[in-house]
């Protein structure tokens, strides 16, 4: 492990956690799974550039879903 790829899963985690806690509160499914999906991803991607995309593909996947009503 290096320290950019450390870095890297404590942001997407922390960003993942957050997207938990808003889907558990306000009862929405699409918030709660991507946030489970990005901290799964933040400990299983071995690059870091690939985290990274993963993570913000999931982020553009949750805002055009609750942008279209899920």
């Amino acid at each position: 492990m290096n320290p950019s790829h450390l870095f890297a899963s404590l942001l997407w985690s922390s960003i993942g956690v957050g997207y938990c806690i808003y889907g558990r509160r306000q009862k929405s499914v699409v918030p709660l799974v991507g946030g489970v999906s990005m901290i799964a991803v933040s400990y299983l991607a071995d690059s870091v550039l690939m985290m990274s995309l993963v993570c913000i593909g999931l982020m553009a996947a949750v805002y055009l879903l609750l942008k279209r009503g899920y």
